[in-house]
């Protein structure tokens, strides 16, 4: 049986409130790392990342199934970053890899939404964090229920048609490494979300477009971009 997202969280104002904290990975998936090229190796980089590069989606961002994502004046386009979220149901402090995904309850899908930027020096609060930039839902499915999330696809569609199309066998760490690694310096409690990253080529959409994110064994989150301006 799915675990029902008015089961995990308290609702307010039509837009979902986490017990936890949502915590987002930065170049997770091989595609995206490689995008950099050369660049990894120069300043500010100068090297592949050691440690798992985290940021959060703070409360203002999270969004539900059905929300309207809101485009800000002046900003032609955001981008879609479909993923598949973690949500954790034990406390996981210095776990193991073979002991990580069972402090995972369940799995959701989210829509990382951001303002199109390029570095990745400093951490882009202004593109990641404005109210609604988080859709997550509309259900958590139960860890049993997802045999080997491992090796589940993310679809990203706009107005329909597939933008994108990832797979989480593709991440520079694999979900257990993942847990491990980021809990070596900090602990996660139950209703923390971590989100696995997203794939290179994450599409943009515009107001009045819908987007679709869809992973595969655990559900479909769609929402509508509108024209607005945001805080």
């Amino acid at each position: 049986m799915d675990l029902g997202i008015r089961e995990a969280i308290a609702l307010g104002g039509g837009s979902p409130q986490w017990p936890g904290a949502v915590y987002g990975v930065l170049l997770n998936f091989a595609d995206a790392l490689a995008a950099l090229g050369s660049a990894v190796h120069e300043p500010p980089y100068k090297a592949p990342p050691r440690a798992p590069v985290l940021y959060m989606k703070p409360r203002n961002t999270l969004a539900a199934d059905g929300a309207h994502i809101v485009v800000p004046r002046g900003i032609d386009a955001l981008r879609m970053g479909g993923t598949l979220g973690l949500v954790f149901g034990r406390v996981a402090c210095r776990v193991r890899e073979a002991d990580a995904l069972a402090h995972v309850a369940g799995y959701t899908v989210v829509n990382d939404v951001c303002v199109p930027h390029e570095s990745y020096f400093r951490p882009p609060v202004r593109q990641n964090c404005r109210d609604g930039f988080c859709p997550i839902g509309p259900r958590i499915v139960a860890s049993r229920l997802v045999p080997d999330p491992g090796n589940v696809s993310i679809d990203v569609a706009v107005d329909g048609i597939s933008r994108q199309r990832a797979s989480t066998r593709d991440l520079v760490r694999p979900l257990p490494k993942l847990i491990a690694d980021v809990t070596e310096f900090m602990t996660l409690v139950p209703g923390d979300v971590l989100l696995v990253g997203v794939a290179a080529g994450a599409p943009l959409a515009r107001a009045g477009q819908r987007v679709t994110v869809s992973v595969e064994g655990v559900g479909a989150l769609t929402n509508t971009l509108v024209a607005g301006e945001a805080p």
